[in-house]
C-alpha cells in the first residue's frame, strides 16, 4: 500500500493541525472542566450548554458561523485582516480554529469525568490541613483525575484529525494548505480515485479504532 506525496501531505497536515489544537485548547479544557466537575456558580449551566453546543450542532452550521465571524466582513477577522493585513479563513490558521471548536467538547467531557470522580472528602482534607486550592488542583485533583484526563485529550486530538464540515465551511478544500485526511477522502471520492479512498479510510479506521480503544482502556479501567 503506497501512499502518494498529496496523501502523506493531508495526513501531515491533519497530525499537525490535530497537535496544535490539542496545545491551545488543553489548558483551557482543564480549567473549564474543572469549573463545571468541581464549581457551583451562576451561570453553570449556560457555560455547559455553550461548550457542548458543537457536539449537537452540524459541524457544517458551526463552520458557518466561524465563516461569519472570521471572514473580511466578520467581527473577529474584518479587525485583524484591517489591522494586521491578515485574512483567516481559507488559511491553515483556519483549519486549526475550524477543529479547535469542534473536538473542544469531547476534551472537556472526558476531563469532567475523571474530575467528578474524584472524592470531594479527600480534596476537603487536604484544604483542611493547609493545602492551598492552587496546590489540591495539582496534587490531588488533576493525579486522581488523570484517566479521563488523558481520555478526554485522545478522543479531542483523534475528532480533530477527522473533522470535516467545519473544516471545508471556514477552511476550504486546499491541496496543501488546508487539505486534511477527510477532506482528501472527500475529493479522492469525486475524483473516482478508489484506491486513494481505500488507503485514506483504512488510515482514518485504524486511527479511530486505536483513539477509541485507549480512551476505554484508560477511563473504564
Amino acid at each position: 500500500m503506497r501512499i502518494t506525496p498529496a496523501e502523506v501531505a493531508a495526513l501531515s497536515l491533519s497530525i499537525k493541525v490535530a497537535l496544535l489544537s490539542l496545545v491551545i485548547t488543553f489548558p483551557l479544557g482543564l480549567l473549564v472542566g474543572w469549573l463545571l466537575a468541581k464549581r457551583t456558580f451562576p451561570g453553570k449551566v449556560l457555560l455547559n450548554t455553550l461548550v457542548m453546543c458543537p457536539l449537537v450542532l452540524p459541524p457544517i452550521v458551526s463552520g458557518y458561523l466561524l465563516l461569519i465571524l472570521l471572514g473580511r466582513q466578520g467581527i473577529i477577522g474584518g479587525f485583524i485582516y484591517q489591522v494586521f493585513g491578515i485574512e483567516i479563513v481559507f488559511s491553515e490558521v483556519a483549519v486549526v480554529i475550524a477543529v479547535s471548536i469542534i473536538s473542544f467538547p469531547l476534551l472537556v467531557r472526558g476531563i469532567m469525568t475523571g474530575m467528578e470522580s474524584v472524592p470531594v472528602e479527600l480534596e476537603n482534607a487536604a484544604r483542611t490541613l493547609g493545602a492551598s486550592p492552587m496546590k489540591v488542583f495539582w496534587t490531588i485533583t488533576v493525579p486522581m483525575a488523570y484517566r479521563g484526563i488523558i481520555g478526554g485529550t485522545i478522543l479531542g486530538f483523534s475528532k480533530s484529525l477527522g473533522e470535516f464540515g467545519a473544516t471545508i465551511m471556514v477552511a476550504g478544500n486546499i491541496p496543501g494548505k488546508t487539505q486534511t485526511m477527510a477532506l482528501a477522502i472527500f475529493s479522492a471520492v469525486h475524483l473516482g480515485e478508489d484506491v486513494s479512498v481505500y488507503r485514506l479510510v483504512f488510515i482514518s479506521t485504524v486511527v479511530a479504532f486505536v483513539a477509541l480503544w485507549l480512551t476505554e482502556r484508560f477511563t473504564l479501567r
